[in-house]
C-alpha cells in the first residue's frame, strides 16, 4: 500500500513556473515507477510525465516537452514536477501516481496502482 500526497499547486500567471511535489508513504517507494497526470474541468485525465524507479529514464507528453521536468528523490520518498512557461490551458488538477511495473514507462492511467488526491494548478492569462 502506498499513500501519495501532492502539494505545490496554486495560482500563477501565464509564463510562470510552479514546482509540484508528491510525498509517498511506505518503504517501497523506489519499487514504483511514478507518473504525473492532469485533469481539466470537463476533460479526461491526461498523461503529463513519468519516471522510472531509479530516476534514470523519463518520458513526457509532447505538449510539455522542454517545459516540464519530472524528477524523484528516493531517499525522501518524493517525486517532483517542475513546470515552466505555463499556459492557461494547463489549468487542471494535477495528480501523481505510482505504478508497480518496470521496463517501459507507461502513459496510460490503468498501469498505475495508487493515486494522490490531486493539487489544483490555475494559470491565469
Amino acid at each position: 500500500q502506498v499513500q501519495l500526497v501532492e502539494s505545490g499547486g496554486g495560482l500563477v500567471q501565464a509564463g510562470g513556473s510552479l514546482r509540484l511535489s508528491c510525498a509517498a508513504s511506505g518503504r517501497t517507494f523506489s519499487s514504483y515507477a511514478m507518473g504525473w497526470f492532469r485533469q481539466a474541468p470537463g476533460k479526461e485525465r491526461e498523461f503529463v510525465a513519468a519516471i522510472s524507479r531509479n530516476g534514470g529514464r523519463t518520458v513526457y507528453a509532447d505538449s510539455v516537452k522542454g517545459r516540464f521536468t519530472i524528477s524523484r528523490d528516493n531517499a525522501k520518498n518524493t517525486v517532483y514536477l517542475q513546470m515552466n512557461s505555463l499556459k492557461p490551458e494547463e489549468t487542471a488538477v494535477y495528480y501523481c501516481a505510482a505504478g508497480w511495473y518496470s521496463g517501459t514507462l507507461y502513459s496510460t492511467h490503468d498501469r498505475y496502482n495508487y493515486w494522490g488526491q490531486g493539487t489544483q494548478v490555475t494559470v491565469s492569462s
